[in-house]
């Protein structure tokens, strides 16, 4: 019998390391994909902005792997309230931690703690229709917005808040969403960075596309840039983003009237208001051997919400080897946390790289089982497990409604029947009415 391999974590990093199980093992493992929700493919279908549609593409890739044979899809199944680490390793011979990083880093400021601060998880959770954010309170209600960060994150939340309903009504964006942006009082944006453009995140797309914006316009200071000849050092693609923001300088057109100021150089220093949020205080920076260093110069940035776009955390599991200081389960290069258990994506290296990125992590985690279980199954424990024969039964006698793959196609079709013109689905937000849906 071949290796049975689980996999929490139905998204980018999950996919991928089940697409090099199902190479490498010639479909001879059996592998189960578990995920908390009902629905796949983690943040493509609930981080991925909804007005970037082609970027969704790939999980027609993540359902040929899903159909493929050994491969099975378990939704509704949650790691540590359905199930643990320690029976996913008594049932399984190698159990792949592919869960990302789906908390929100704190600012750890003064008044981070008042209503109208958000992480950009929650935020774009929210406007993507995810179950757990569907719910969110998201004040719009003021004209100012600030977004800290300097990564494509920052510029999404602050291209949805900008863009029309009319720009936004061909994507999958959430209804609920869409109708608060439509009576939003939003009208300056603000995206903040403690060092300067060269030192910005932005990809090329990103930054670019916030110039052919119907109603918007981006604002970047000239003061804040440094002198052009600077920028034959920046790598090509870095060298076209800074071309972008160079662009913004003076504004464009001033009959638009929502802005997007970009404030390089800022850094917060707390959020105050009464009972909410009413201003961000940031401090003026400069650079010193490349690090931003505080001025004492204070400025306020009148605003009702604040969404921190600085980065997020894996939640540690118990069974796990976690550190807290790296926010990632503690492996070696190759994934390994211990005998029998390996991470993968974000939960193994922290959240950087693109979608991509996952790919090679998949497929290196999937070699390094393969080492460890050179030799045949036998003496390794693999005819042993249970497998997903034993999973299926442990969550029966628990009364876990699963879902698999065919559920998905059957949610699928039903967003997609009522999805508003043009659009390509409309989310259904809510597990309940998932499974009501489901029977």
């Amino acid at each position: 019998m071949g290796l049975k391999i689980a996999i929490v974590g139905a998204g980018p990093a999950g996919f991928y390391a089940a697409e090099a199980a199902v190479k490498s093992f010639g479909g001879s493992a059996e592998v189960d994909l578990i995920d908390r929700l009902p629905t796949p493919f983690g943040l493509i279908r609930a981080g991925v902005a909804p007005d970037h549609q082609s970027i969704k593409a790939v999980t027609k890739r993540y359902a040929a792997t899903a159909i493929a044979s050994g491969v099975r899809y378990r939704g509704h199944v949650m790691l540590g309230r359905d199930v643990s680490v320690d029976e996913l390793c008594a049932l399984y011979d190698a159990v792949v931690l592919s869960v990302g990083a789906p908390e929100d880093r704190r600012l750890g400021i003064e008044g981070d703690d008042l209503p109208g601060v958000l992480g950009s998880a929650a935020f774009v959770g929210w406007y993507n229709g995810h179950p757990d954010f569907a719910d969110l309170h998201v004040p719009l209600d003021h004209h100012g917005v600030a977004v800290i960060g300097n990564g494509n994150v920052a510029i999404d939340c602050a291209r949805v808040l900008a863009k029309t309903t009319a720009e936004l009504a061909a994507s999958d964006i959430a209804q609920h969403a869409l109708m608060a942006l439509e009576s939003s009082s939003v009208r300056d944006v603000h995206i903040i960075g403690r060092r300067g453009p060269h030192q910005a995140s932005f990809t090329t797309k990103e930054a670019g596309e916030l110039g052919h914006l119907e109603r918007a316009r981006a604002i970047v200071k000239a003061g804040d840039l440094p002198p052009e000849a600077e920028d034959a050092a920046l790598e090509p693609g870095h060298r076209k983003m800074v071309s972008h923001l160079r662009s913004f300088v003076g504004g464009g057109d001033p009959s638009k009237p929502v802005t997007i100021n970009f404030e390089f150089f800022r850094r917060p220093v707390a959020v105050e208001g009464k009972t909410r949020v009413e201003r961000l205080i940031v401090e003026t920076t400069r650079l010193e051997d490349g690090r931003a260093v505080g001025t004492g110069e204070l400025h306020a940035i009148p605003c009702g919400l604040v969404i921190a776009a600085i980065g997020y955390t894996t939640p540690p599991i118990a069974g796990a080897a976690f550190s807290d200081a790296m926010g990632r389960f503690v492996c070696d290069e190759a994934g390994r946390i211990s005998a029998g258990l390996y991470a993968s994506g974000w939960a193994r290296r922290g959240p950087s790289g693109t979608i991509g990125t996952n790919r090679p992590d998949g497929f290196s985690v999937i070699e390094a089982i393969a080492a460890d279980f050179a030799g045949g199954g036998s003496e390794k424990g693999g005819s042993d497990k249970a497998g997903g024969a034993g999973l299926d039964r442990l969550l029966a006698e628990r009364g876990v409604r699963v879902t698999d793959f065919a559920d998905w196609e059957r949610l699928d079709a039903a967003e997609t029947a009522r999805a508003r013109p043009g659009a390509p689905r409309e989310k259904i937000v809510s597990v309940d009415e998932m499974l009501g849906l489901l029977g």
